[in-house]
This record gives C-alpha cells, sequence and structure tokens, in this order.
C-alpha cells in the first residue's frame, strides 16, 4: 500500500492550478506560486505573523493556538483560528498529513534561509506538490521581506505601507544615532528566564534590537569566532558589566530584581532602569523574531533616549496593532499590554 503522504501527493500535484506567477524567493529558488493564494500554511512562529499581518484571511492556522490572555490583541475572526503546530524551528510539531489536510495554496517561512531550511523547502514541496517560499527574516531586511511577500500574495498596496512603516523606523534611529558616539550610548543586559540569568550574546538573534536601538550590549564576547545565541551568565558577570539598564520579558525576575539581593548593586537596580517587554500576543524583544519586534524596536528607543524619542508609546502601540493586528485596543487592554513597560518598580 502506498504511504498516505506519497498518495495525497500526487493528487495535490494532479489538481494544482494551471495558472501559476514564477516568484525567486529569499533563498533564490524558482517557485511557481499560483496567481490568486487564498490560504497558506505558516511554516513557523514568524511566518504566521507576517501572513496574518499582510493577508490574515489567508491564514489557515496559528503554530500554536491563542492563549486566553493573548485573544484580546488579536482581531476577533482570528483568534479560534486552529492549532497546526510547526514546520521548522525549536519543538517542530507539523507533519505533512496536518498540512495536506487544510488543503493550502502556499507554504511560507519566513526567517533564516540557510541551507537546512532550503533543504527542507525543496523536500515538502517535492512530497506535497504544493509551493513553498522561504522569505528572508533578518531584521533589517524586514522592508524587503514584506514587499516580497505582498506582491505574491495580491495584497502589495498594504504591504507597501507595512514596509514604509518599517523603513521610517529605521531611518528615524538612524538619524538620532549618527550623532551619539557608542561610549555614550546605554549599556543593556538582556534578563531572560525566572533569575534573569539568561542572556543572548551581542550580535544574536534574540538581542538585535537592543543594538538596533543604539543599546550596547553588555554580554559581548569581543570574539568574532564565539557563535552568538543564547547563553547561561552568572551574577558576578552581571556585576562586572554593571549595566545601567535591564530589559527583561520575565514577570516573575521584573518583580523579584527589586528586592533580591544579588542585584541590588547592579547600577540598572539602583537607578531603577528594568524595564518589563510587552508579550501580547507577541514579544517585543522576539518570541519569535518577526515583525512584532518593529513596536519593540520603537519602544527601546524611547527607553534608551526619551529626549529625543519623545512619542506616547500608547499611542505608538494602538497604532501598531491596528495597522499590523488589525485590532483596535480600548484603554484597559493597554494597560495590561504596557504595565511594567516604563521601567522602575511595580
Amino acid at each position: 500500500m502506498r504511504p498516505l503522504v506519497s498518495m495525497l501527493a500526487v493528487w495535490f500535484a494532479l489538481v494544482a492550478p494551471a495558472d501559476a506567477a514564477r516568484l525567486t524567493d529569499s533563498a533564490d529558488r524558482s517557485v511557481d506560486v499560483p496567481d490568486t493564494v487564498a490560504r497558506i500554511f505558516a511554516a513557523g512562529p514568524p511566518a504566521s505573523i507576517l501572513i496574518y499581518a499582510l493577508k490574515p484571511d489567508a491564514l489557515t492556522g496559528w503554530p500554536r493556538a491563542m492563549r486566553a490572555n493573548e485573544r484580546p490583541y488579536i482581531a476577533e475572526a482570528y483568534r479560534d483560528l486552529p492549532e497546526l503546530g510547526r514546520l521548522t524551528g525549536r519543538g517542530d510539531t507539523a507533519n505533512l498529513e496536518v498540512v495536506l489536510s487544510v488543503d493550502p495554496d502556499l507554504i511560507v517561512d519566513f526567517g533564516s534561509i540557510r541551507d537546512t531550511y532550503v533543504s527542507l523547502a525543496n523536500a515538502v514541496q517535492e512530497q506535497t506538490g504544493i509551493a513553498y517560499v522561504l522569505i528572508d527574516g533578518r531584521f533589517e531586511r524586514t522592508p524587503q521581506a514584506l514587499r516580497l511577500m505582498g506582491a505574491a500574495l495580491g495584497v502589495a498596496d498594504h504591504a507597501e505601507t507595512l514596509a514604509s512603516y518599517a523603513e521610517t523606523l529605521f531611518a528615524d534611529i538612524d538619524a538620532v544615532l549618527a550623532d551619539i558616539p557608542e561610549g555614550d550610548r546605554p549599556r543593556v543586559y538582556m534578563a531572560r528566564g525566572p533569575d534573569g540569568l539568561e542572556t543572548g550574546l551581542k550580535g544574536s538573534i534574540n538581542t538585535e534590537i537592543i543594538e538596533r536601538a543604539g543599546g550596547r550590549n553588555v554580554a559581548d564576547p569581543g570574539d568574532a569566532s564565539v557563535r552568538r545565541g543564547l547563553v547561561r551568565a552568572s551574577i558576578e558577570q552581571v556585576l562586572a558589566s554593571n549595566p545601567d539598564t535591564i530589559v527583561t520579558w520575565d514577570r516573575t525576575f521584573f518583580s523579584n530584581v527589586w528586592t533580591d539581593p544579588l542585584w541590588q548593586d547592579v547600577e540598572a537596580v539602583r537607578r531603577e532602569r528594568v524595564y518589563l517587554a510587552p508579550l501580547l500576543p507577541f514579544g517585543w524583544i522576539d518570541r519569535p523574531p518577526s515583525l512584532n519586534r518593529l513596536i519593540g524596536l520603537r519602544w527601546l528607543a524611547g527607553v534608551f533616549y526619551p529626549d529625543r524619542f519623545t512619542q506616547d508609546i500608547r499611542e505608538e502601540a494602538r497604532a501598531f496593532y491596528k495597522l499590523f493586528y488589525h485590532v483596535d485596543l480600548d484603554d484597559r487592554t493597554l494597560d495590561e499590554l504596557l504595565a511594567g513597560a516604563r521601567g522602575g518598580r511595580p
């Protein structure tokens, strides 16, 4: 008996639409994308946010179903989309039967375009007969990613609006940073986990918006050959680097750091410059590393340089959530979102 996936792949190949446009994706792969893309399978969380922002009606499901506290930050029509799992990234949970069961016109991955992901895309496309595109997820390439995907999905005008938002944000920050010497920029530590002792090395995807916003990541190995990513730090290392600003998304750490004796001699704690990054419905720092980082970049720039970036973060968040997440936030929901984002003791 032929395997189910193989049988379904043959069927989908036979009924594939004849009208398709040739698209060159970020990995220089030529992919025949249907002229009309009405249903998309997001290969991972970053892709789900990209598709939701650009063409929410085409999203067939979330990699992880929306939790109760996340639902108010997503437009009502999309809160109950099914949980489909993920094809890429840590803890991949989807299989090809799941992909085929939702009958997508297109599979999209947004993130790394290394050989591993190219091989996966080629294999899935071959086995299912479904077009699979890879979009470069590097933060600085956000405008290009939006335009490329927007053109493929037939929403070029909306994609241009989102891309222009990103380009304006990047330009505004670059204009300010141009005359701020490196030595005058804040020394920033990213505290992850309930004890705050997990962090991301300078140059890692987990902390890159700190550096993009003009902060100096104190977790800097100073050796270009060191692989960048998440590491465990010791409190002695934190004390030695003595950051003047700490950013975290862990509520337990944020609540405890003010009274934990291990942290009392850190300059950021003494100056009450510890900030809690919003997480809903997606993290402002990473979790995942996708378009959600744009509002995080706007927020961090204001944290680092309040005299230069004077915009009201409430109104910035309200506008971003309307534009990217298709939802109007009321005052109570905004209060919950931004609790701790202004820094200082809770």
